[in-house]
């Protein structure tokens, strides 16, 4: 569910990111100051949204490991439950 939201933050980053890269070299070839700055700005643009991306997924990750971890301790008190419920017995 929250992984695409991530994924598109990484591609649309990355997408940016290279437009930029483009953008600032065709400035640097023709000697536009303006399109480089522009460029430089939508590449610096692509690479805080890749690490939005990367920062979501992370925390989207630790997430996932809580509940695992969550689940796993509930099945081990139920375990344990059980097995004194069947020495009792």
């Amino acid at each position: 569910m929250g992984g695409a939201f991530n994924e598109q933050d990484t591609v649309k980053g990355a997408v940016d990111d290279a437009a930029g890269r483009a953008k600032r070299q065709v400035g640097e070839w023709t000697g536009d100051t303006k399109t480089q700055v522009e460029g430089g700005a939508q590449q610096i643009k692509g690479k805080a949204e890749k690490a939005w991306g990367n920062v979501k997924d992370a925390a989207h990750d630790a997430g996932n490991q809580d509940r695992n971890n969550n689940e796993l301790e509930r099945e081990r008190l139920e375990n344990e439950r059980r097995n004194r419920e069947a020495a009792g017995s």
